[in-house]
This record gives structure tokens, sequence and C-alpha cells, in this order.
């Protein structure tokens, strides 16, 4: 069965990682933008949740249950979507905070299956409709791990590099072609499970990260900056946009007040 997402008046938005967190707000968002938003993760339950609260504000929401790191699944989705004029790849996530001697090799692969090939294959397989658009945007969610190692974070870093050196090839290949690559790369971000499951659902380490922190970013600053992004002039392109909290210059230099 096709997912119909309203006919030709809506442009319809793919978000990947829509159950929760930073997902879940730009799939609002990008609805309160008068997009059709279809929403996808692995947790069906919390994608319904989400996509009931956008109907109740007067949006378009379509859950569909999705791992991206199974490229069946993935090509299932792309063939049953009748179109699609913009792609934000969300799905992600860090996994442990061991040092390069001490990681767990699994820990690291994970990590590049969801942040890289995730993204590749759902990238892959809506190419076709977004250049069909006549005006597609693709958007890959990387991070300031992208651009700065640190202790501890190194296949974080890695497999977040890998995403900045996906949207940067792919803008390069798609030029020419109606088709625009964001990179947007957040800095410090509160959300309800980002560190929770990069310290193994350790509470107390979880919230440490943003201790005495006045103002991190939070899901809802970088929904809002990804919706401003593609909802520019379909000639503007926004190469690469790093956003961090005031409080954050830089990976190691983070202002706390206690």
């Amino acid at each position: 069965m096709a997912i119909s997402t309203g006919g030709p008046q809506l442009r319809t938005a793919v978000v990947t990682g829509a159950s929760g967190g930073i997902g879940a707000a730009t799939a609002r968002e990008l609805a309160r933008a008068g997009f059709a938003v279809v929403l996808t993760a692995r947790r069906a339950e919390r994608l319904e949740s989400v996509a009931k609260e956008i109907r109740a504000e007067g949006g378009t929401a379509h859950p569909y249950a999705l791992d991206v790191t199974d490229p069946e699944a993935v090509t299932a989705f792309a063939e049953r979507l009748e179109r699609c004029e913009v792609l934000v790849n969300i799905a992600g996530g860090a996994f442990g905070v061991e040092e390069i001697a001490q990681a767990d090799p699994g820990d690291w692969r994970h990590m590049y299956e969801v942040n890289v090939l995730g993204t590749l294959q759902v990238t892959q397989a809506l190419m076709p409709k977004l250049v069909a658009s006549g005006d597609g945007t693709v958007v890959v969610l990387s991070s300031t791990a992208s651009f700065t190692c640190y202790e501890g974070g190194g296949g974080y870093s890695a497999a977040k590099h890998g995403a900045h050196v996906l949207a940067e090839t792919l803008r390069l290949e798609a030029c020419g072609q109606p088709l625009r690559v964001v990179e947007i790369a957040p800095g410090m971000v509160h959300t309800e499970e980002f560190s929770l499951n990069r310290y193994r659902g350790d509470t107390s380490r979880a919230d440490a990260v943003y201790a005495g922190v006045p103002g991190p970013l939070v899901a809802q600053d970088v929904a809002d900056a990804v919706a401003w992004a593609v909802s520019r002039p379909s000639h503007v392109n926004i190469d690469l946009l790093v956003m961090r909290p005031r409080a954050q210059a830089a990976q190691h230099k983070v202002h706390r007040t206690t």
C-alpha cells in the first residue's frame, strides 16, 4: 500500500529518527511549516504518539516504523512513498565513552551503521524522488564532533565525520541537479535520550554532562534551524550550519555556573 501524503498541494518531508528528541521536534516544526511529514524510526508506538500531536495541531503526519540500517526495509519504504521533496537524516546517536584502548568495536560499528550507512541508504533510496520533485533538499544532521576529536569520543567523532563527508561529497556529485544538500552540525544539545544512551542508562553520568551549563541547546533549537534551512528560496543552499549554545565556545570550552 502506497504512503499517500495528501496530493500535490503539500510538499512531503521525511524525517528519520522522529520518535523523540531532535527528530520529533523537527517533524513537528516542519508540519507547522506546511509540510506533510512522514515520520520514521524503529519505535512504532512513539512515532504514533508524535504523529497524533502533529495532527492535533492541524498538521499532516504519517508514522512509518523503519530501521535505517536494514537495506531491504529502506527499499520497501521508498517504494511505498509516493513523493518526497525533503529528507532530513536525523537517526543516529553515540554509544559508549571508552577511550580507544578499551573501546568495544561493536559500539563503533553500531555508530557507523546508524550515523553513516543508515543516512546513505535512506538518501540513496529517496534520491530519485527528491530529484524528480524538481526542488529536492537533503539534510544531514552531523555534529561539532565531526570536526573536533576528544577523549572518549573517537567512535562518535569518526561516525559523524563520515556523515560530514557524505554530505560534502553528495553536494559535489549533485551539482547541476535540482537538489540541495544541507549539513547542520549542533554542539551541546540537551535531549532526553542522547547522553543516557551514550552512558548506557546511567542517569547520574548523563545528567552531569549538562550540569551547571546555562542554556544548552534543546531539540527545538535544532528543529528551528532545519526548518529555516529547508525553507530558503530554492536557489539558496545552506552548505554547513554549525550551532552551539552561547555557553559552549568549543568542544572542550564550556561555561558552567557550578
